[in-house]
């Protein structure tokens, strides 16, 4: 489980609760919602407990990218956002100050969920027919399946604007969403076209045409900027391959 809270106090109240809960081991927090997108690629908990209003990306924005992750229990201050949060499919919606016995229920509940879930997953994984390969085998994949709650999605590689990794794990960025799949980048590597997909780095890939500033700094140091306003930096053996994938002099 993972605790999602830029308040000290509150993150400490729920951090205390939980401990002596039976069957919850409490895996780490995170103050902001970019840290627990890491956090949660690198630690892959089974139920995330969310706060909404925080620095940076909101824990809405955060449950929504969530497309293959753990489930959610949203711990907030404020009431307003509770049928947003239950559009999300988000298993539970506490308000502050959080009472013990109401965050037991909702643990309670997401296990049932999850039990669920698995349960499910396992019977349509053994209906599932083997596909025999097809011709996108034999060389680059053009989609990759990504395990979501309530099955697999498939996103095509022309959408993915940037990967970056997190352990055993990738986030595959879109245009729009943000994907966990449990994959490594050397895997990816021999799976995705580098003419699409450009490794920069030893932990990200950037599609060139994604690209739209390139930052120098002597002949070692190169940082892509992205038109999604992000930041890659080049790892300094991938410099050559980099600028001339970019066609840079």
């Amino acid at each position: 489980m993972l605790v999602v809270d830029d308040e000290p106090l509150a993150a400490d109240w729920l951090a205390r609760c939980l401990k002596d809960m039976p069957g919850v081991e409490l895996v780490g927090s995170a103050a902001d919602g970019d840290e627990a997108m890491e956090k949660i690629a690198a630690e892959r908990p089974d139920l995330v407990l969310l706060d909404i209003q925080m620095p940076g990306r909101s824990g809405l924005s955060v449950a929504r990218a969530l497309e293959n992750g753990p489930e959610v229990v949203f711990v907030t201050a404020f009431a307003e956002h509770a049928p947003e949060a239950f559009e999300i499919e988000a298993v539970d919606y506490l308000l502050k100050p959080v009472q013990v016995d109401r965050l037991a229920e909702a643990v309670r509940r997401a296990r049932r969920r999850r039990e669920m879930r698995e349960a499910y997953e396992r019977v349509e994984a053994a209906a599932r027919p083997q596909e025999a390969p097809g011709p996108e085998t034999a060389g680059y994949d053009e989609e990759l399946w990504i395990r979501r709650r309530d099955g697999y999605v498939r996103v095509r590689v022309d959408q993915i604007r940037r990967i970056e990794a997190a352990r055993d794990y990738a986030l595959i960025h879109t245009a729009t969403k943000t994907y966990i799949l449990r994959a490594t980048m050397s895997e990816l590597a021999e799976r995705l076209d580098p003419a699409k997909l450009l490794r920069v780095h030893r932990s990200a890939f950037v599609r060139p045409d994604a690209v739209a500033r390139v930052e120098r700094s002597g002949r070692s140091a190169m940082r892509l900027h992205t038109e999604d306003g992000a930041a890659v930096e080049v790892g300094v053996s991938y410099v050559k391959r980099v600028s001339e994938a970019l066609g840079l002099d």
